[in-house]
């Protein structure tokens, strides 16, 4: 029996250390667009911030794709129509900083501007009429109700979000309902990140 245990801690460990690692290398890829932040950032009068920017490149695509920011769809409607990172990085910017500038106006948190980035500037307002502050539940109900409705799930059909976020709160996304964890995910990642840049 100890044997077992000792072989089952063993493989937990590497698979740990194994996400550790690619983790590491996520957030080293991301930071290769550090400075292309920092110069759109300055070219706009925004509340964003470097670190959040950063923190939700890794969110989306882990500066894996050219489209770092996966921001098309808020500047045409259709995803992957950009083809250059840093104009990702310039619409996503101006889409976020536009959510901010709305949550500031409703009053609501910035984790709703930032749940917003991936439910739209709707949320916003639903988020100011139900308490004003982002939650997983608001987040659920809004998805379930307005969101994948809106894309023809209207059976409430879901499936499992293999994500430790998600699945600490059930784990559950529905289909065409964007992501209830969105904003959760980026407050992670952004920890995360402090912590793997110091390596």
């Amino acid at each position: 029996m100890k044997k077992l245990t000792r072989t089952i801690a063993l493989v937990v460990l590497v698979f740990l250390a194994y996400k550790l690692y690619q983790a590491y290398q996520g957030v080293q890829q991301v930071m290769t667009y550090q400075s292309m932040v920092q110069e759109v950032l300055a070219e706009n009068d925004t509340k964003a911030n470097e670190e959040l920017v950063l923190a939700m490149i890794y969110t989306e695509t882990k500066g894996a794709q050219i489209d770092v920011m996966q921001s098309s769809e808020s500047a045409s409607g259709y995803a992957n129509t950009i083809t250059d990172s840093k104009e990702s990085i310039r619409q996503g910017v101006e889409y976020l900083s536009k959510n901010l500038q709305l949550a500031e106006e409703a009053g609501v948190d910035v984790w709703t501007a930032v749940q917003a980035y991936n439910y739209g500037p709707g949320y916003i307002d639903y988020v100011a009429k139900n308490g004003g502050q982002n939650t997983i539940e608001l987040s659920e109900r809004y998805s379930l109700y307005i969101v994948a409705p809106s894309l023809g799930n209207t059976t409430g059909e879901s499936y499992i979000y293999y994500h430790p976020i998600a699945l600490m709160n059930g784990g559950k996304l529905y289909v065409n309902g964007g992501n209830i964890y969105y904003s959760r995910q980026v407050r992670f990642n952004m920890y995360l990140m402090r912590l793997l840049t110091l390596f």
